[in-house]
């Protein structure tokens, strides 16, 4: 459980810190920036609250709440690869492109530790012969 919660939480902050990237390198009027605190404040608000059912659903072992959370974080994983060739099309976009390289690691990395966990059994295998 403690390897969940820890690689959904490096995703979040993952994301946070391409929230910052993305401030940092804006070009033009209608995107976001730390000149604007509150659409910034906004922003990360959304980010963190986007995180916070995979997180949560990190905590528990159920089979289909691991699915659930598969599923979710598959679409994580599909953001992350979208921005790396945005970072190509950005000027300085090599901060981009790192951190979304990053982003999809940790994000693989979590779905793997998902889909490997063994303590949530399905009901036949949790029969026992005891002979």
């Amino acid at each position: 459980m403690l390897k969940r919660v820890t690689l959904v939480f490096l995703m979040m902050c993952s994301a946070v810190t391409m929230l910052f990237v993305a401030s940092k390198n804006s070009v033009g009027e209608s995107s976001i920036s730390l000149e604007e605190p509150g659409v910034f404040k906004i922003s990360l608000m959304i980010i963190v609250g986007l995180f916070l059912l995979p997180l949560i659903l990190s905590l528990f072992s159920n089979s289909v709440i691991k699915m659930i959370n598969i599923a979710y974080q598959s679409i994580i994983v599909l953001t992350f690869l979208g921005l790396i060739p945005i970072g190509f099309m950005i000027p300085n976009g090599i901060t981009t492109i790192i951190v979304s390289v990053l982003g999809t690691l940790l994000s693989i990395m979590s779905i793997a530790v998902l889909v490997m966990d063994k303590t949530a059994r399905s009901p036949r295998n949790a029969r026992t012969s005891h002979y």
